[in-house]
Order: C-alpha cells, then sequence, then structure tokens
C-alpha cells in the first residue's frame, strides 16, 4: 500500500450530519477510488468539530487547510484541485466577516485560534467510535495510573490541588465533594455522570459525549477509584441520540478491553457503567431530581442536607459530576493539579466550555481560559456580531442566568465576576443578542421555559413562576401598567428565597438583570405601548422614513403580504391594514429606512408621535 499522504477529518457530530456530511462523507470515497488514491488518503468522520454553524467541516491533514459549508456536489471539484493537483480550494474556505477574504490554515481563523483546548482537547481529531484511536491519544493512560501508582486519598489531593470546580452551573469544587463522599461510610457507592443538558441554547455535553466519549468513561473511572464506587451510571437525554449511540459503543469498548467491569487492570478494582435515558426534564438537571429519576419515581428535587455524598442514590453515598467535568479530569491526574491551575485565576482554575450562539459571526463551540473578557469571546472568537449590527447584551447560563450589558463587556469570566453582573457561569451556555432584540421579550421566553420545567413540587416556584410569567405577557401585549416593574422584583426575591431547588431559586435572573440593565424598555413597553426592537409586533408600527429610503425595492420584493409600494429609486409606504408586522422588510432593508413607532402612532391625529 502506498503511504498515507492526507487524512481528511470530517466532522460528524450532530450539527454536520443534520447539514449532510455523511452524504460528503460518501461522496469523498466514491472520487478518490475513481482517482485510485483511497489508499493514500484516509478518510475520518470525526465527532464536533465545533465550528457548527458552517457544517459540514473538513479539515485535511498535515497542512491543517480548512474547508466549511461544503456539500456533496463540491466534491469532485475539490478532489481534482486539492487531491490531484495540490492546489487548495479557497471558495470552500472560511472567509474572515470583515474583507471576506479567504483563511486557509485551521490554526490561523480567529474562532479557533483564540481558544486553549483541555476538555475538548480529541474534538475532532480522533473517530470517537474507536478506542484505539482514544488510547493512542494517552486515553485511559490518566486511569491506569489512578489504579496502579495511586491511593484514593492521593486522587481526591491531586483534583483539590487543581482547583477544578464542576461545570454543571453550581460551581461546587469536585476534590472537596469526592473528599466528602470518600469519607462517608456505605458498603455501596455511586458514581454518576449528568448528560442531561438541558438549557435552550447549550450543547456543551452534548457534543463531547459524541465527539469523545471514552473520555467520559476514563473520568469516571478515576473518580469511581477516589470514592470507592462500583457501580455508575451517565444520565443522558434520549434526544441525544447520536451521543447515546456512541456512548454505548464506548462502554462496550472499554469492556472488551478490560477498562472496565471486573478486576480493571489487574487491580482487583471494579466498576460497572450503564446508560440511563432521561425523558427531558429540565428539572432532571438538579441532582436530587435526577437520582429519583434513576430510582424510576418522578424526577422532583428533595431538600438538602442530608447532601447525596452522604445520601444519594438509593439511599448510598453518591456523586455526581457532569460530562465537561469528567472530560477535565484524566488531563489533571496525568499532568497534576499544579499544571491545571496554571490556567484561569486563582478562585477560577483551567478552561471553560462554552456553547457561543446568538447574533454572533462565529457560531458554535469553544473552549477558553477561565478569566478571558467577555468582550474577546464575543469580538475576537465570535468574530463579532452579524450584519454590522449593534451588540445589546449576552445572556450567561440559560434560563437561570441573566443578560450583561454592553458597558460590561470587559467583565472577567471566572464565578465570582459573572455573579456580580447578576448572571451566572452555569452550564456554559452564552447566547448573544444585538439591536434587532427586546429584552421584555428574551425575558418572557425564559421564563416560558422554567413555567413549563418545573417540577411543581413547592408552591414558590410552581405558582411564582407562573404569575411573573403571566405579567411579562401582560406587558409584552400592551397590558402592562405602572407598578408591574415593582411587582416583578418584589415577587422574584420572594422566589430565590423560599424554592426548594436551584430551578427555582434562580428563574427570576432573566427578569432582574433585564430590569436591571434595560429598565427603560419596560417602561417603553408599559408607558408609551412601544416595543422599541419590534419583537412584541402587539407594540410595533412598522414604516419608512421617507428620507432615509432609496427606493432600492428590497423591502417590497421579501415583504410576504405584499404591502409595499413605491416606484423604483423612490420612497416606499408600508400598507398599514395588510402589515402582518413579521419584521422582514426591518431586518432586510440595509439602509435603516424601516423604522418602528408605537402601536398606536398613526391612530393619533391631534398631537404628534416622537418617534
Amino acid at each position: 500500500m502506498d503511504k498515507v499522504r492526507s487524512n481528511v477529518m470530517l466532522c460528524g457530530g450532530t450539527g454536520c450530519i443534520a447539514t449532510g456530511s455523511l452524504k460528503v462523507k460518501d461522496a469523498l470515497v466514491t472520487e478518490l477510488k475513481k482517482h485510485k488514491l483511497y489508499d493514500q488518503i484516509t478518510v475520518t468522520l470525526t465527532g464536533c468539530n465545533g465550528f457548527c454553524a458552517q457544517g459540514p467541516l473538513v479539515t485535511v491533514f498535515p497542512e491543517g487547510i480548512f474547508y466549511e459549508k461544503l456539500t456533496a456536489d463540491d466534491i469532485p471539484f475539490l478532489v481534482e484541485e486539492h487531491f490531484l493537483k495540490g492546489r487548495p480550494v479557497e471558495k470552500f474556505m472560511y472567509k474572515a466577516p470583515e474583507d471576506k477574504s479567504a483563511v486557509p490554515a485551521i490554526s490561523e481563523i480567529p474562532f479557533f485560534k483564540h481558544q486553549v483546548l483541555r476538555a475538548l482537547r480529541n474534538k475532532g481529531i480522533i473517530d470517537p467510535e474507536k478506542i484505539e484511536e482514544y488510547i493512542a491519544r494517552d486515553g485511559y493512560m490518566a486511569a491506569a495510573k489512578a489504579l496502579t501508582e495511586m491511593k484514593p486519598e492521593d486522587v481526591v489531593k491531586e483534583m483539590k490541588e487543581s482547583g477544578l470546580r464542576g461545570r454543571g452551573g453550581a460551581g461546587f469544587p469536585t476534590g472537596l465533594k469526592w473528599e466528602l463522599c470518600a469519607m462517608s461510610k456505605g458498603d455501596l457507592k455511586y458514581i454518576l455522570c449528568n448528560g442531561d443538558e438541558g438549557d435552550p441554547g447549550a450543547f456543551m455535553d452534548r457534543s463531547i459525549m459524541e465527539a469523545d466519549p471514552h473520555v467520559v468513561l476514563e473520568g469516571m473511572i478515576i473518580a469511581a477509584k477516589a470514592i470507592g464506587a462500583s457501580k455508575g451510571y451517565i444520565y443522558v437525554r434520549a434526544e441525544y441520540p447520536l451521543a447515546v449511540e456512541r456512548l454505548q459503543k464506548a462502554i462496550d469498548q472499554a469492556k472488551d478491553y478490560g477498562l472496565l467491569g471486573e478486576n480493571i487492570l489487574n487491580t482487583g478494582f471494579n466498576l460497572d457503567i450503564e446508560l440511563y435515558l432521561g425523558a427531558g426534564a429540565f428539572v432532571c438537571g438538579e441532582e436530587t431530581a435526577l437520582m429519583r429519576s434513576l430510582e424510576g419515581k418522578r424526577g422532583m428535587p428533595i431538600p438538602r442536607p442530608p447532601f447525596p455524598a452522604q445520601k444519594g442514590l438509593w439511599g448510598k453515598p453518591t456523586v455526581l459530576n457532569n460530562v465537561e467535568t469528567y472530560a477535565n479530569i484524566p488531563p489533571i491526574i496525568l499532568n497534576g493539579g499544579e499544571w491545571y491551575k496554571s490556567l484561569g485565576t486563582e478562585k477560577s482554575t483551567g478552561t471553560k466550555v462554552f456553547a457561543l450562539t446568538g447574533a454572533v459571526n462565529n457560531i458554535g463551540l469553544i473552549e477558553v481560559p477561565m478569566g478571558i473578557p467577555l468582550r474577546t469571546i464575543i469580538y475576537d472568537i465570535g468574530g463579532g456580531i452579524r450584519k454590522g449590527r449593534k451588540f445589546k447584551a449576552v445572556q450567561l447560563g440559560g434560563p437561570s442566568g441573566g443578560c450583561v450589558p454592553e458597558h460590561l463587556l470587559d467583565t472577567p469570566v471566572t464565578y465570582e465576576d459573572i455573579v456580580q453582573t447578576g448572571a451566572i457561569v452555569g452550564s456554559g451556555g452564552m447566547v448573544v443578542m444585538d439591536d434587532y432584540n427586546c429584552m421584555v421579550s428574551v425575558a418572557r421566553f425564559f421564563l416560558d421555559f422554567t413555567t413549563e420545567e418545573s417540577c411543581g413540587k413547592c408552591p414558590p416556584c410552581r405558582i411564582g413562576t407562573k404569575v411573573m410569567r403571566d405579567k411579562l405577557a401582560d406587558i409584552t401585549e400592551g397590558r402592562g401598567q405602572e407598578g408591574d416593574v415593582e411587582l416583578l422584583q418584589d415577587l422574584a426575591k420572594d422566589i430565590i428565597n423560599t424554592s426548594l431547588c436551584g430551578l427555582g431559586q434562580t428563574a427570576p435572573n432573566p427578569i432582574l438583570t433585564t430590569i436591571k440593565y434595560f429598565k427603560d424598555e419596560y417602561e417603553s413597553h408599559i408607558h408609551d405601548k412601544w416595543c422599541k426592537a419590534g419583537v412584541c409586533t402587539d407594540l410595533a408600527t412598522f414604516y419608512i422614513d421617507e428620507e432615509a429610503c432609496k427606493g432600492c425595492t428590497v423591502c417590497a420584493k421579501n415583504c410576504p403580504q405584499e404591502c409595499i409600494a413605491g416606484e423604483k429609486k423612490k420612497p416606499h409606504i408600508i400598507d398599514q391594514e395588510k402589515c402582518v408586522k413579521c419584521r422582514t422588510c426591518y431586518e432586510k432593508c440595509k439602509f435603516n429606512a424601516v423604522k418602528v413607532g408605537p402601536a398606536n402612532m398613526f391612530d393619533k391625529k391631534d398631537e404628534e408621535v416622537q418617534v
């Protein structure tokens, strides 16, 4: 066989599969065989590459040439040019947002260039369904070290030294949690992995499970050794079919290699791990609710103490960490706690994985050192705000988090600094918003979610979130009254102080932060009946500024109601009776000629409306 001269890494994460990466793979194999190149060029279907919105993605090594948004129809030309003639194809490369110039090397693309990979160190470069490729990247070396060279207390000590805090949202010190469980007496202990990722816009854990399932197992093996557990469960939502499939394959392979089961590596240590599929209840992300679900009961939280480390699953001492936390553990054991905390800050060590979504040019999964400013993430890694729009806020922590405004963009991303803004780091959701967004509507969106996901066990959460949601509905639909803002603030404080679990205790955060930083929008909705972003259609009227309109006809051509009229190169007019307020003209206009006025602006005949 000829020497392999290129390795083609094709993203096989959920996002890229949805946009056709499997068809791209078939086309690649066909073309390479057609040109008798198949023995010289390997094609590997990897897990999530991270640059999700640009898929399907291909990276060609050793050159590191990166191609995006490929289709099966592009492959014949790509193979002929790149692999036969040795000419990388610019038109398939990433284009810089500012000047549209092609960036050939993956290492020079800003989205990748500013990241530091630890939890995601294997993303996009191994086949997640082959244990041999994981082992070739030092896989299971840390587990071997922990089982053969370290005592349980040594493992705990290294974890405490690292300063790693749980990446599931609460940020509790991982080593301390393990130490508490290790000290608890019990004939049976459990090690659990929380893969029940439910935040809107979050896909960190799913991507790790799809791209690197063995790292989750290895992290759990090390944790089980530290606390003395012999049974483990990975709780993963059934809506993640690809993650479930790859995790099960990883478990089966690990058993075949003697890395799970009885007498692992001839050390006398036993550990069995099973998958448990959740039904998608957001509240089951809370540790006690997850454990009740595992027991076959309704997933509802219970009061603490006792904490799970003393009395958890089936009343036995239990440790629960999330997927990203386990992904950090093997390199800590291999390289030491001091190495891990060389990145980050004193109280927030290491790196953090975020799902960067929303109004940025570069959408995807990122890993950055703790302490990095929000501005660097959004403008350097994220490539700035799409279509040149103005940044408005970034939502951190999902429905449990809050919105951080522009004047706080230099805030370092640490647990302690983000909390000071009113938001939380959470599990890693990061949704960027521009001036097209209405912050009152954003708060309503998250309250819709938390209200529906409340388990209903405690009245403050069950009733309080519904009252807040209904009050936000009144405000966004034109029924807001004087005193509504103060009522929301008072109610939020009561719910935070009296709810049983983290869902209710954090549900008011989106309301409190949007009132704190965008109170003028609430006042405009209530007093002026005006949603200046045009999102709350009951409080908006779209009209065309005659002086700004260039008569380009873009608005008329894109209007689904055909309610915009006007001659070319002359100002256009919107027929208010036919307008359904879809915002298409507002978003498509290149000259900012489409404006948003109060809902009743054309009803006021005797007074001037200020817009």
